[in-house]
This record gives C-alpha cells, structure tokens and sequence, in this order.
C-alpha cells in the first residue's frame, strides 16, 4: 500500500535516540534566561525504522564506514560494532525544522572523517526556508553549515534519485549539488564553505511529476538529480577530469564534462523517453551503468530501461533484465560490487504489486537473474528467506493470496548498495525500513541468501499523537503511514501496529480516563472504516461504523468513563455516540473541523476548539456551547487538554507568531482563561506525575520561553519553567504532542515529525524541586565530574561531561577546566562555551543551564582530535576548587 510522506508539520506551520550526547549544530551560544535547566537522558521508543530510507552512502576506502538518509527524518552513521545507527542531525532546531529533510548525502573517500549533507524538506512554500549544506569534519558528530539562496526537497517527488551531492574522489576540497527548480548545477572549491553556480552547465532539467498541481509540490522541476565522477581520469590533489551529470529532461538526461568542469556536451547516442534515476561508474572496465524509469518516483513509474555506456568507446548497450513490454515499474535502485566489478544489481523500484524485484548480473550486465520467480503463476520461488523477528510488525499482520507474501521485499526500493569491502554484504532501503544481508553471494552459489532488517536505532516515523494511561501500557502512537503502536516496553519493538483496522495513518487517540482499558482511534484508510476500539488496552481492536461522509480520521476524544464518544472526522460535522460507535448522531452547536477532547472526570462534558473559539458540551457531545472566553488564537494550530483528575481543569496551548500566540489555562471548564506571561509560544500541552510533595501534576510543552526554544516542564502549574532539552536534542519540529508519565515522575514523551517518539527521564526525579537563582555566583561546595569518551576514530574523538553539584547550595553561573595529557584539542562543544589555551582547556555554562541546584547536576559535550594516544584528564576544577572524578 502506498504511504505518503508529507510531514505533518506543513499543516499547522501553513495554518498558523539514544542515550548520551548525540551530535550538535555548530551555532552561537543560547542568550541568557531566566529559566532553570535539567539534565536528561533522551532515547528512542523503539520502533525501528518505520519511513522511507532513499539513500544509503558507503565510504569508498574506509571499510565499515556508511550512511543513510532519510526523507523527513535527518542522517545516520552506522555502527559496525553494535550493527545500529547513529542519528546525526538531532541537534537540527524549530526554526530550521526543513533541514531534517535530507536530499543528498556524501562521504569523502580522500578524508573518511569528512562528511556532507544537503538539506532542505520542500522548494513549494511548505517550507519557508531555503536549503542548505551542511559539513562534517568528525563523521557528524558537529556540524557547520552554509545556507543556499534557493530551496532544497528532501521529501519531494524524485528524492529518491540520486546522489546529487558529490565529492571529487582526486580533489576533495571540490564538490558538486544538483539542484531542484531549474537552479542548476552548483560547485564548491572550499570544501563546501562556499558554493557558486556553474554558469556553463547547459541543462537546468524539465521533468515535473504534474505541471498543473497548483501547490507548487508535484509541479515543481525536478532538476539535476545526480553527480558520478570517472576517478580513473584524475590524479591525487588534481581535479578528476570527466564528470557525469543526470538532468531530469527524458530527452537529454545525461552530460558529461571531461576538462573537469570548464565545458559540458550531451553525451551522444543516449536513449530518450526516460529519466536517468541513477548513474554509478564501473572505472575499473569502463562502464558507465544507468537505472531509468519513465517517471520520478519514489511512488510511480510505469516502464523502465537499464543502459550501460562504455566510457572509452561511446556504445551503449541496452542490458536490461527484461523487455520493455514486460515492465510496469521503472528501475532506480543500482549498485556495483567493487570488490568484483562485473557483478551489477538494481532494483524494480515501483513495482508495487505484488512485490518489488532484485535483479543480479556477473557480467557486467550481459544475463541477469531475478530475487524471485514464478514456477507456476502464482506460486513464487525465492532465492531468498526474510527474517522478519527483529521487526515483526513489518508483515503488517496481513496474510496475503499468492503471489503477494508477508513480509514483502519491499517497495520504494530506490537506495541498494553493494558494501563496497564486502561482496556478501547488500544494504537496501525501502518505504519503511532498511533491510540487508550479510550472504548475499549465496545468490551465485544457488542457495539461498537471508535477508533481515538492518535498521535499529533509525527511527522515522512522523508522530500524530501520544497517550499515556495510567494502568495498562506505559504509550500509545498515533503514527502517520504505519498507524501506531502499543509499547508495553519501550525498549522493545512491539509485535504488531494497530490492525483490525490497518489505518495508513493514525491522526488521533483517546483513552477513557477512568476505564483506561477503553480505548478509541481514528485515522485514515484508502476504504473502510475510520474508527476503531479497544476494550483491552489497546492488545485488540475492532472497528467502529462511519457516519455519512467521512473522509478522515479528523480528532476523537472518549468519555471519562468510556460510555460515549465525539468525534470530528473530516468529511462531515462533529458526531456523538453511546458505546462503541454503531450509531452516530451530529453534533449542534459546534463546527465541522473542530479538535474534540474529553474532560477527564466528568463523561458528559466534552470541549472542542475551532478558529478562536471553545465550545463545551455537558449532554455527552449532543449538544455544544461556545464559550465567552476571548484572547484564544484565532487560527486552528492549537493542541489542548483536561487535566486528569480535576474537572473543568483546561489547558490550552498554541496560535502563530502574527497573532496570539501561548498557553493559557482554565480552571472553570473554560468559560474563561488565563494567558501565562512567561510563556512566549507554546504549541503542545501535556501532563505527567506530580513531582514528590507537589499536589498538581506536572506540566510539559513543546514552546519558546524566555526567548529560549525547547522542550519544558512545570511542577508549580506553571509559575516556574525548567528547559528539559538542549540544543543537541532538539528534533526539529516537535509541535504534534506530547505528553507526561502518569507513573513515573520526569518522564515525558515528545512526539517528532521523523525522529520517531524520543522520551526523557530526568537526572533530578529523586530531587524534583526546580531550582532557582543561587544565592553565589561564585560555585562553592563539593562537585564530581563524569568524563566519559562516547566516539572515538582516527584523529578524532567525542566526549560527554557531567557535572554534578555535591555540595549543598546552589550555583548560579559554573567554569570547569582541565587539561589534555596528550595533546588533544578541542574542536567543537554543545551546551558550554569552550575555550583551549596550550593543553587548558574552560568550559563555562550557556545562559541557560547556569544554574545547578545542590543534588543536580549538568552536562556538556564536545569533539576534539588526537594522535597517539588519548588519555582521560584526570584532575578538573570547578573555579579553585578541585572536583571529585567520577
């Protein structure tokens, strides 16, 4: 089935990991607040992958060393020792939120620690800022960036194709983007610093998915969609002579420069009709191999050639697998093994039905053999197994007629590599998950090959909604193209998404807050119903009846005790019912499109909010009220709740930043509301357990305080504000939910738009109290440092420090310092302001995590480079004091 990638924060924007440190966006430091800061230790729930991975990236002289892409959800680097990834660009914040959207990644081959990645989300007005490159000189573990003047689509039509990044393989200070909307072919001599069109460059592409789409997002020109650099025609520290361009324009896909960029001509003899997705060199025998498809992709493609060019004669030779009578899929995915050049692999990459193809040559693309074959129609014989036990939810609970199976081999199978030291080694991505095998030359052996997952640690679902009850599972997802999941350990993969129905996409869920077992979501579905419940906790689920006119999930909220429902399907007005949804009658009183959610003591009152209004119901849903309160938002980027336990007891949260925009809270069942002062913007509401010895839960929020953007918690309702993330955890957008553990004090989880759902626990849960300004600004007392190295590589390396405050007053203000043992320097820090002088080296607090209570604690991260060896300091110094090492 097909799944779209549209990030869900394009609809309230145009309306209004892993433990430890991971890496940090090179950027000024925070300006000084007055809000009190946390340390916490932010992971994954894990679902493993759950998106669509278009590009995975193999260093070409360091074994072991690669990377993927992700469409919406950022970059990762693989970590042979565990066989997991490492997120890469979860330090991308609020305002750039586009820039987890990766078009094209490159991995330098000349300096293996070097990396780059182009980003942007979309060139329409969805996203309101222009793309940008970004560069690595510690495998991505700190960044620095140069912003482009014009738009990059890392989740546009025809981002599967590629790579449009690319790095010189004899010069590597030179690189070459492909660029989107007719903006041509750009070239950076500086090791990316700087970029400048290359004026020269005769094709700026034409290709677009569909020219009447008013949106600008399928009407857009595709472009110059990749880079191939012949290496045989250069030499070390001089620029490589003939380069290779694929243009989106199907009757002159490709160029070919061979005076390193001064001149370019349309290679000759090319075929026409089709567009040229991939373009991978064989320099060792000559060829030039070429995946064509006749659309764009990731999701069409009807017809399809593979073409190989002889670089030294000019033939070209069609070696495609099949006739073109037989396709009804175009080809992208395409790979050459480097330990054995004649063996070429590529992929069938919309062949949706009933099941994507592999194809595989040894000889250079003269006979092909096939993944799978029929022996009698529809009886299938695989040349592979599917070990599907790591991620079981990736057989989508179906059990298919042949000659569909569950698992499938995939679809949107536009990223295949060949690991370039290892010929059994194949990495393939897919619309929701990256899968691989470790046998692959099986194949040629004629037994068979296992194929499995390859995907822990990337996590790329686009989060909805969030709930968490008090007994029961600790979390329920509402997830977009997956549906959601029911995590009763979260760090486990769960067995199964929702089914029963399979919505493609879950917009919205309720639980009934006093029969937690009752649950009920709603989401979209091709045909079927829209509407399911549960009345186990989420374990088991059947489907509800639609009312007329549904379209979409819309929002849903459950009575506290989980007699009656409301619901605001898209399609149609705001609907109640009794039980579970077999008769729905409309609403009056209240708009179509409203949000809906339920007060959580009392099962007859419900609220909905809609363009700047709050709308009560005490009669179950039939009948609603619009309240007086005045001041809310006008538009409809607002995300609201009741608290638990109190009723009538409202917080609001939301607007846009040319109107009113905040948190505002209710105490009468909102018939008014008060607008917290100190809160600048807040866009999601969310509670958790109260902190030991407060009487109100705890408060969390996706919002901008004190001038300050991140993720923050309240354990006074609000009169006090504690930063719980930092700027090396800040996801991107972060808008959609969030919400608190009932059981665990601190917990919280935060819902991101491709990053999965990541939740915190704090390092102060056993001393909750947040602390406020100390009465010194000079530390003193005791304190013990945590000097952990968490990467280390050739020449680099990456390490966390925490410190704690053992003493017993607070700091309001900290300098730690240290010195190297072995020469190291620091190259790079996040969350402290660092400085080196000869082997010292001081790092002092940003403005916003100055302040450490007594029994707290703070951390910091930084990068840096040795040689030899790389000694733990083994003495620090808090001011003149010196610190315990831990």
């Amino acid at each position: 089935m097909r799944r779209t990638r549209i990030l869900t924060a394009v609809l309230a924007l145009a309306a209004g990991l892993l433990a430890g440190t991971p890496p940090v966006l090179a950027a000024p430091a925070a300006a000084a607040t007055a809000i009190a800061a946390d340390t916490y230790t932010w992971k994954n729930v894990r679902v493993d992958g759950g998106g669509f991975v278009p590009g995975i990236v193999f260093n070409r002289t360091e074994k072991n060393l690669a990377y993927a892409r992700t469409d919406i959800g950022g970059a990762y680097r693989w970590q042979e020792s565990s066989k997991t990834w490492t997120p890469l660009l979860d330090s991308v914040g609020w305002n750039d939120w586009g820039h987890t959207g990766v078009v094209s990644l490159a991995s330098d081959s000349v300096d293996p620690n070097r990396v780059y990645a182009a980003v942007g989300a979309y060139t329409n007005s969805w996203d309101p800022g222009n793309g940008a490159v970004m560069r690595s000189s510690d495998r991505g573990a700190s960044w620095q960036k140069t912003d482009l003047p014009f738009k990059l689509g890392g989740n546009m039509p025809g981002r599967g194709m590629g790579e449009r990044l690319a790095i010189d393989p004899n010069r590597n200070s030179v690189l070459y983007l492909g660029a989107p909307s007719g903006k041509g072919l750009w070239r950076s001599t500086d090791s990316g610093v700087s970029w400048a069109q290359v004026t020269n460059f005769p094709n700026v592409g034409n290709y677009q998915q569909d020219p009447s789409d008013t949106s600008g997002y399928a009407s857009d020109n595709q472009g110059i969609v990749w880079v191939t650099f012949d290496e045989s025609t250069g030499t070390s520290g001089a620029a490589t002579k003939t380069v290779y361009v694929g243009v989106a324009d199907k009757d002159n896909a490709v160029y070919r420069s061979t005076d390193a960029g001064a001149t370019w001509t349309r290679l000759a003899g090319q075929p026409t009709g089709y567009l040229a997705h991939k373009g991978v060199l064989d320099a060792q025998n000559g060829y030039l191999y070429l995946a064509y498809s006749d659309k764009g992709g990731p999701y069409d493609g009807g017809k399809g050639r593979l073409w190989r060019y002889a670089t030294a004669t000019g033939t070209w030779t069609d070696i495609s697998p099949v006739a073109e009578a037989d396709t009804y899929y175009g080809f992208s995915g395409l790979t050459v093994d480097r330990q054995k050049p004649g063996t070429v692999m590529a992929t069938a990459y919309s062949s949706w039905w009933p099941d994507t193809q592999i194809f595989r040559s040894t000889d250079s693309g003269g006979t092909w053999t096939k993944a799978w074959d029929y022996t009698s129609y529809p009886t299938r014989a695989n040349r592979y197994t599917m070990d599907v036990s790591s991620s079981p939810w990736l057989t989508w609970g179906a059990n298919p007629s042949p000659p569909e199976e569950a698992p499938k081999l995939g679809w949107m199978t536009e990223a295949l590599e060949i690991d370039p030291f290892n010929s059994a080694r194949m990495m393939y991505g897919t619309g929701a998950t990256v899968y691989g095998t470790e046998n692959l030359t099986n194949w040629d052996a004629g037994s068979k090959f296992t194929i499995r997952p390859m995907v822990q640690g990337l996590e790329e679902t686009a989060v909805n909604d969030l709930a968490s009850p008090p007994s029961g599972a600790p979390l329920l997802s509402a997830l977009g193209d997956i549906g959601g999941f029911r995590h009763t350990d979260l760090a486990k993969v769960p067995s199964m998404m929702f089914t029963s129905p399979n919505f493609t996409t879950t917009t919205s869920l309720d639980f009934a807050e006093t029969s937690p077992n009752t649950i009920v979501r709603v989401g979209d579905l091709d045909s079927g119903p829209h509407i399911a419940f549960s009345t186990d906790n989420g374990a088991n689920w059947f489907a509800g009846t639609d009312p007329s006119g549904v379209s979409g999930g819309g929002t849903v909220a459950a009575g506290a005790d989980g007699s009656r429902f409301v619901w605001s399907p898209a399609g149609t007005g705001v609907q109640y019912a009794t039980g579970f949804g077999t008769s729905w009658a409309a609403s009056s009183g209240i708009p179509a499109g409203a949000i809906v959610e339920s007060d959580r003591v009392d099962p007859k009152t419900f609220y909905g909010f809609k363009s700047g209004k709050l709308y009560v119901s005490s009669d179950g849903g039939a009948n609603f009220t619009a309240s007086s309160a005045t001041g809310l938002p006008s538009g409809d980027s607002v995300r609201f709740k009741a608290l638990p336990g109190v009723k009538g007891d409202v917080w609001l949260a939301g607007g846009a930043s040319d109107g009113a925009y905040g948190l505002w809270h209710s105490t009468d069942g909102g018939a008014s509301f008060t607008k917290l002062s100190g809160v600048d913007q807040a866009d999601t509401i969310g509670f958790g357990k109260a902190a030991p010895g407060a009487s109100y839960q705890t408060l969390y929020t996706s919002a901008k305080i004190g001038g300050v953007r991140g993720v923050f918690r309240s354990i006074d309702k609000g009169a006090s504000w504690t930063r719980i993330n930092d700027d090396a955890h800040q996801w991107g957008w972060t808008g959609a939910a969030i919400t608190g553990d009932p059981r665990v004090y601190g917990r919280v989880y935060v819902s991101t738009n491709g990053r999965g759902v990541v939740y915190g626990d704090s390092s102060d849960a056993g001393n909750p109290t947040d602390p406020g300004p100390g009465p010194d600004p000079t530390p003193t007392g005791a304190c013990t440092v945590t000097y952990k190295i968490t990467n280390q590589w050739s020449g680099g390396f990456q390490a966390d420090v925490r410190l704690a405050n053992t003493g017993s007053t607070a700091w309001n203000g900290w300098s730690l310092g240290w010195t190297f043992a072995d020469g190291q320097k620091l190259t790079q820090a996040w969350n402290a302001e660092a400085a080196q002088s000869g082997t010292t080296v001081t790092a002092k607090n940003v403005g916003w995590n100055g302040t450490v209570a007594a029994g707290s604690s703070v951390s910091f991260g930084f990068t840096g480079s040795w040689s030899g060896t790389n000694t733990k300091p083994t003495a620090f110094k808090l001011g003149d004091q010196n610190c315990t090492v831990g």
